[in-house]
């Protein structure tokens, strides 16, 4: 079964955002915890958190389901102590509210060398990064989504996100989100090479890390290493690539994200996704 949604707001807090996903026609939603433009969030009140359990209760959303988003500003891979520090800090209280909420994933974007220090200097301060977080939580898998290495992102090739898998003390705890469009811009041709695009993934680091997707279509070329999200269909990626994907048992049973960007075409794209499941 797919479990498709989109990244809701949560303006007015955080219990808001499975209301705005139930409207919608979701059966899984993203979300951010906090202002993701801030460094520090405003603590998470009793209120908002029962209110939250309450209201996914009520519409069916089950924390396997729900893939929050960390904030923009961190870079668990900075090359600089003094930026490094903060961000490991920030990524903590993230996970923190997410063991609040009685959620299980936490998406990240794994970071950027700045042009300071090398590749893997950086991705190995991504994993380090990832085992002290981890050390200090429990519960709640962290997530890295591919890039579409833009500037000096790292993670948009799949050996670097084995990588930092492999550099993670406790791999039951940490995962993968595959996002289309940064796929494609990262040089992945899944719409010419579907099968040998996700047979690579499933060599390089395995379906088994696989614990959500983010279902964007792209406004850039192939390998334009640009981060630019069309509406589903409106891109370069199209809408045969998105059924192959809906009909492709691979990606039942973990949360897919809409992150395209008009959002009024939301409960559309939902509820065309759906009708191409089988």
């Amino acid at each position: 079964m797919k479990y498709i949604g989109a990244h809701v707001s949560a303006s007015g807090g955080v219990e808001f955002a499975p209301v705005n996903a139930h409207e919608i026609g979701a059966n899984a939603f993203a979300l951010f915890t906090k202002n993701q433009r801030q460094w520090i969030g405003k603590p998470l009140t009793a209120e908002n958190i029962r209110l939250f359990k309450e209201n996914c209760e009520k519409y069916g959303f089950l924390p396997e389901y729900i893939l929050p988003h960390d904030s923009y500003l961190i870079n668990l891979g900075h090359p600089e102590e003094e930026g490094l520090e903060k961000s490991r800090a920030a990524f903590l209280d993230e996970m923190q509210r997410c063991e609040q909420l009685g959620l299980k994933l936490l998406n990240f974007h794994p970071g950027s060398h700045l042009n300071k220090i090398s590749v893997e200097e950086c991705l190995d301060r991504v994993a380090e990064s990832i085992n002290l977080t981890l050390d200090k939580t429990k519960g709640v898998t962290a997530v890295i989504e591919n890039t579409a290495g833009q500037g000096s992102n790292v993670g948009s090739e799949f050996w670097q996100l084995r990588y930092i898998i492999d550099r993670v003390e406790d791999k039951s705890r940490v995962g993968v989100c595959l996002d289309t469009c940064h796929s494609f811009t990262a040089g992945y041709d899944i719409v010419n090479d579907y099968d040998g695009v996700f047979d690579e993934f499933e060599e390089v680091v395995g379906f088994k890390y696989l614990r959500g997707m983010h279902l964007n279509d792209s406004k850039k070329e192939l390998g334009s290493h640009v981060d630019r999200h069309d509406s589903i269909g409106k891109g370069f990626i199209g809408f045969p690539t998105f059924e192959k994907l809906m009909k492709d048992p691979r990606f039942n049973n973990m949360p897919l994200i809409l992150e395209t960007i008009d959002e009024t075409l939301w409960p559309q794209e939902i509820s065309w996704l759906h009708s191409v499941e089988s």
